[in-house]
């Protein structure tokens, strides 16, 4: 058995990951008009609170819409937004909404608008359970922190028109004030004694030196000039261009990268913590909230340690079966020459056609990770693209993981076809209410594409039986992972309990397994989105073909996940019985 680290989808909302979502009262001023009919009141609502939500920093804008001044958003202040510690505002933000929620008569809505509603709601919910926890949230954590995930969003930062080069020239002005009220936050934390670990905060360190350090290649220079060649600019106004980004750069950035490792140095020591969030205070409640959050799973975290220990099992059963019929056999392994990723991303759009809905035209471009950021972010991730320009979309793969084509071609098919990108653009081809958009729900998405990743196994060109075992193989470690996650944090393993839990799956390697306990120490209940969120997938699948018959084809069952969107797996369910009726 070998250990690889499972893919990490990027998403653009880490940069706002701990700014209140909608952090103002409304003032709903189209929404209370009852001569409207309630469906079009109720979309007066979320068209309001979605442009408030995008509009509330730069990035969120740039990224999710094209087009702002479509939605009648118009020019805003140039900023990434703040991070705030304050429970009771984030409470408050969540009650005042779901007061407006409560306004509208939910059986007078359609389906759409009730799905929508329900997501709303949940999510309203989840705020409202995170607020006492909020000092337990970590923006630098190792596997997501906003000091990894925020040079990849400043070198996508696509320049559309002349106006946008300077907006992201204003916009890197402030990175120092921005990460100021990170360093703020991480001394609130390290008061209530809830800092990280010194393990953590080494990892830390060594990520913003990694991107400092090497400022003459730094790919935000290179990336930026190669975005100026598509505008025709004045060899004079070029060189400004270059001069100005230069300059802010080597001012703002790059001192905010080092003013951070230096806090982080200073802070050192004051995490009380080594282990899991059960050794906090209230730890093993707040991990309960992360894993529903993450899993989008309606299951308690014992049920979901069940779930993943028979499937294990289930897959252990199959993968001795099919190593057996290969050695019966004596088929030696067959390997995978493709190496293009534009070839294998094609070949898996065309497979996918017999067990999925057709998409519309898009346009993918592969980009590698910039060198000096390969081990601080993930073996690849997609860019999700602005919800009114689907078209064009963006994978990067990290070459530092990737290193066979095998690995490659499930990669691909994890963040490309049948994976995020072609979630992500199908949902947006069905015209759904924009509000959607904002939200994420990691157990959906990230499990789709593991459920997307498992199945590209059998659409490679190996013989079914080794796909199985390389299938099975992958299933049963990222299980391990799952598990893993939750007893570091729920059940409070030690290093020494990971080792041996692991030996008994043949990884007896301690650096192998230390490496694991702080990958998961760093970013607790992530797996839990690939693995619980992947099951759900293979649940629903089995009650919908139980219910309606072997004969059901895939394609429907595929098609009718797609068409209800990111959600948590309750409603997702919820709203396939009620397909399922109306068809």
């Amino acid at each position: 058995m070998f250990v690889s680290n499972p893919k990490k989808n990027y998403k653009k909302s880490i940069i706002i990951s701990f700014v209140f979502l909608f952090a103002f009262l409304f003032a709903f001023t189209g929404c209370s008009k009852r001569n409207q009919n309630e469906n079009a009141r109720f979309c007066n609502f979320t068209k309001e609170l979605f442009c408030k939500e995008v509009a509330s920093n730069t990035i969120s804008l740039h990224y999710s819409l094209q087009d702002p001044k479509a939605y009648g958003i118009t020019k805003i202040p140039v900023t990434y937004g703040t991070i705030s510690s304050s429970a009771e505002e984030l409470s408050s933000t969540a009650e005042n909404i779901e007061a407006a929620l409560e306004d509208f008569d939910y059986k007078k809505l359609s389906m759409r608008n009730r799905l929508t509603y329900d997501v709303i709601s949940e999510d309203l919910k989840q705020m409202k359970k995170e607020a006492p926890y909020i000092l337990y949230e970590e923006p630098l954590g190792t596997v997501n922190g906003i000091h990894t995930q925020l040079p990849v969003l400043l070198e996508e930062f696509q320049f559309r028109t002349q106006e946008d080069i300077t907006t992201y020239l204003e916009l890197i002005k402030t990175t120092q004030d921005y990460f100021t009220s990170i360093e703020k936050f991480e001394i609130e934390k390290a008061n209530a004694g809830l800092f990280m670990s010194d393990r953590a905060a080494d990892e830390v360190m060594a990520q913003c030196r990694a991107f400092y350090e090497e400022k003459e290649s730094n790919h935000l220079f290179s990336g930026f000039l190669k975005k100026l060649d598509a505008f025709s600019l004045s060899p004079k106004e070029k060189e400004q261009y270059i001069q100005k980004n230069a300059q802010l750069l080597n001012t703002y950035v790059f001192p905010a990268y080092q003013h951070l490792e230096t806090v982080v140095q200073r802070l050192k020591g004051c995490g009380k913590n080594e282990e899991g969030l059960c050794h906090f205070p209230d730890g093993k409640a707040y991990y309960e909230w992360v894993a529903a959050q993450a899993s989008c799973s309606g299951r308690s975290v014992k049920e979901m340690e069940e779930l993943t220990k028979r499937q294990i099992q289930l897959d252990y059963q199959a993968l001795e079966q099919a190593i057996l019929i290969e050695k019966q056999e004596k088929n030696g392994p067959t390997l995978l020459k493709e190496s293009d990723p534009i070839l294998i991303l094609e070949e898996l759009k065309q497979k996918i056609k017999t067990t999925f809905p057709e998409l519309g035209d898009t346009k993918i471009d592969v980009k590698y990770v910039p060198h000096e950021m390969e081990k601080s972010l993930s073996p690849a991730f997609y860019m999700i693209p602005a919800i009114d320009h689907t078209k064009e979309n963006v994978i990067y793969v990290n070459r530092a993981y990737i290193q066979d084509p095998m690995t490659l071609y499930t990669t691909l098919a994890h963040e490309g076809y049948p994976g995020h990108l072609y979630q992500t653009v199908y949902f947006a081809q069905t015209n759904p209410d924009p509000i959607r958009s904002i939200y994420h729900f990691g157990g959906y998405v990230e499990g789709w594409a593991t459920y997307a990743e498992m199945g590209s196994y059998y659409l490679s060109s190996l013989p079914k039986n080794q796909a199985t075992i390389l299938q099975k193989n992958s299933s049963i470690i990222l299980g391990l992972y799952a598990l893993t996650d939750m007893g570091i944090h729920y059940e409070g393993w030690t290093r020494e309990d990971v080792f041996h839990f692991l030996k008994q799956y043949g990884l007896e390697q301690r650096q192998v397994t230390d490496r694991m306990y702080d990958l998961i120490l760093g970013c607790p209940g992530n797996y839990l989105k690939y693995y619980i969120g992947y099951l759900e997938f293979v649940n629903l699948k089995e009650k919908y073909m139980a219910k309606e018959g072997k004969e059901v084809s895939q394609k429907k069952f595929h098609k009718m996940m797609l068409d209800i969107g990111p959600a948590p797996f309750p409603i997702v369910e919820k709203y396939m019985w009620e397909m399922c009726e109306e068809k």
